[in-house]
């Protein structure tokens, strides 16, 4: 009693709504036979107490439909349950389940929750049963739970079992071959990754990319260098023009002084030339008016005569206008009076012309004394403005620019602009060689990308098989070890078990290079050599001594119609054999021929009916 107190157990399993079990409470003990005929539940049941466990999928996993989809009541029923169960150090745990919710609620015998002592998996919720025994679904499918398909023995599924069984001796898990393990994994090495004798395998096509990147860099890398040159080269016109730029403003500056000069100066030379016409007009003048002075004197003394001989002829006339007056010889009076009036307006005009040209040369000599000293202070002007504006310039730009003063400026303005046109040109082939040279750094650069993912690619393949060749030497070594360690002890629950199931009939089971059992006589056999019936007993009682190995709990045996190809004699020792074991047992049977079993040979149980 203490060793089943202190086993894993079931003890309450209540069923609210689950598939088509409904409202349904079982107590279960240490020897359980449920029985129910055929779809009564049994396979539901067994799949609600793995739901409780681990909580039921809603992935198809290839099936028409998942478990979530199969069980979900179609009404509005609590799609629930609870079970309780004690673990080997006989702490109780109470498991409630809605099955719309991934995580289970649990309490210990107190009612106090135990939930947050667990780890939660995002995807398959609270792992508590994981952690109390180590074990995972997949494992205890494999194992503790055996159900009648398993045991359908023909000889077209024969080969299946005896599989199954070798694999269950090489690694503990009996869908787990250690040979197919290792020659999967180096075929997933060689597909995913490939090896230096392979072709056309990732690790191949990478090196062979890498290769190939690296020689079109090697061939392109010389426009590398470029963009190093194009900047310096850049850098440098662009100082050159800067300089013709801040040179081009001096001389248009010191131009417009000069230009300012010229108009100036040219205006002062309009003034000089005004002002030599001039003096050469009082010169003409002074000329003619002593010509004219010599001519008057000459005439003066012949004037004198001439006027009294023409007063004279004029009292004459008038004497005798006045005698004869009405006789016709006063016609030729106007005349007369005309003559004299000439005369005396000749000798007027004449001493007009000279008063005029006195006139006109004081005129221009007036004019010249004002250009003259308009002249000198234009000049005096001049000068001083064009000093002050150097001086500003040479304070501005610095000493070195006096010489540009007196040279010719316009040369130096026009060397400036065509150094201008040429940097111009320099910098524009610049800009097209870099138009022309991008594409192809552009290239080293796309190259030199595809050169990093090829490389860190070549780096995971390589991290992928030193992991796949670390999981091989893993393996080789955990089998070894299982070899030399663990098969012994393994063979010898095995035999121990097989004694029991045979009655003796067969004394030894030996795990090695393939399963061989020694019959009473010594003789050994491997085992695709007995009997179907007898290879059922062997698988049975090999997943009977892996479940001893798998966990650190001691957890039950679950049997869901396993003995359907039993002979009553066989089914007789495997009751027996279930019965003296430590675990706790459930048999799932359609018949009463287990039943009838444990009451000739008067073995305790628990009896369920579904």
């Amino acid at each position: 009693n203490n060793e089943e107190e202190n086993n894993l157990q079931i003890n309450k399993i209540q069923v609210n709504q689950f598939g088509k079990i409904e409202d349904k409470k079982i107590e279960l003990k240490k020897f359980n036979l449920i029985y129910g005929k055929n779809e009564s539940g049994k396979s539901t049941l067994l799949d609600f107490i793995l739901s409780m466990y681990y909580g039921i999928s809603k992935n198809k996993n290839g099936k028409s439909y998942s478990d979530y989809d199969q069980y979900k009541p179609w009404n509005e029923k609590d799609f629930s349950g609870k079970m309780s169960y004690t673990l080997d150090s006989g702490k109780e745990i109470n498991v409630y389940r809605n099955f719309n919710k991934k995580n289970p609620e649990l309490t210990d015998e107190n009612g106090k929750d135990i939930s947050k002592e667990f780890d939660i998996d995002k995807t398959k919720g609270n792992q508590f049963f994981v952690e109390q025994t180590g074990v995972d679904e997949n494992i205890i499918n494999s194992t503790v739970i055996t159900m009648q398909k398993e045991t359908e023995l023909d000889q077209s599924t024969q080969n299946i079992l005896l599989q199954k069984i070798a694999n269950l001796a090489e690694s503990g898990n009996e869908e787990v071959s250690y040979k197919t393990a290792m020659n999967k994994l180096d075929r997933i090495l060689l597909n995913e990754v490939g090896t230096s004798k392979s072709s056309e395998r990732p690790i191949n096509i990478v090196n062979e990319n890498i290769s190939k990147i690296e020689n079109e860099l090697e061939e392109i890398n010389s426009y590398k260098s470029f963009e190093n040159e194009y900047q310096e080269k850049k850098n440098n016109i662009q100082k050159q023009i800067q300089e013709e730029n801040e040179n081009k403003e001096i001389y248009q500056e010191i131009n417009e002084i000069i230009d300012q000069d010229r108009i100036e100066k040219e205006n002062i030379n309009v003034k000089e030339k005004i002002l030599e016409e001039n003096k050469a007009k009082i010169s003409k003048l002074e000329q003619t008016e002593k010509e004219e002075q010599n001519k008057t004197n000459e005439e003066v003394k012949k004037q004198k005569r001439n006027d009294t001989i023409i007063i004279s002829t004029l009292v004459l006339i008038f004497v005798l206008c006045i005698a004869f007056i009405k006789n016709k010889i006063i016609s030729i009076l106007p005349l007369a009076i005309a003559i004299i009036y000439a005369i005396f307006a000749i000798q007027k005009n004449k001493k007009k012309d000279t008063v005029k040209i006195s006139n006109e040369k004081e005129i221009l000599l007036n004019n010249s004394k004002s250009l003259e000293d308009e002249i000198a202070k234009l000049k005096q002007e001049l000068i001083e403005k064009d000093n002050n504006k150097k001086q500003e310039l040479i304070s501005k730009y610095g000493e070195n620019i006096k010489d540009l003063f007196t040279s010719e400026i316009r040369e130096i303005i026009k060397d400036n602009e065509e150094n201008l046109k040429k940097l111009e040109l320099e910098n524009y082939k610049l800009e097209l060689d870099k138009k022309n040279v991008e594409p192809k750094l552009e290239k080293i650069l796309e190259l030199e990308e595809e050169l990093e993912i090829e490389k860190r690619t070549r780096e995971e393949l390589l991290e992928k098989a030193r992991i796949f060749n670390l999981t091989k030497e893993l393996m080789e070594e955990s089998y070894a070890e299982m070899k030399s360690n663990i098969t012994p002890k393994f063979n010898q629950n095995l035999s121990k078990n097989i004694q029991k199931f045979s009655n003796g009939k067969y004394n030894k089971i030996t795990i090695s290079d393939g399963i061989k059992v020694e019959l009473e006589n010594g003789e050994q056999k491997n085992i695709d050599k007995l009997s179907i019936g007898t290879i059922e007993q062997i698988y049975l009682a090999l997943r009977l001594s892996v479940i001893d190995e798998i966990s650190n709990e001691k957890l039950p045996v679950i049997l869901d119609e396993p003995f359907a190809y039993f002979d009553d004699e066989r089914l007789k020792q495997t009751i027996e054999y279930l019965h003296s074991i430590d675990n706790q047992v459930i048999i799932l049977s359609c018949t009463q021929r287990e039943k009838k079993i444990l009451e000739e040979t008067k073995e305790e149980y628990n009896y369920i009916e579904l």
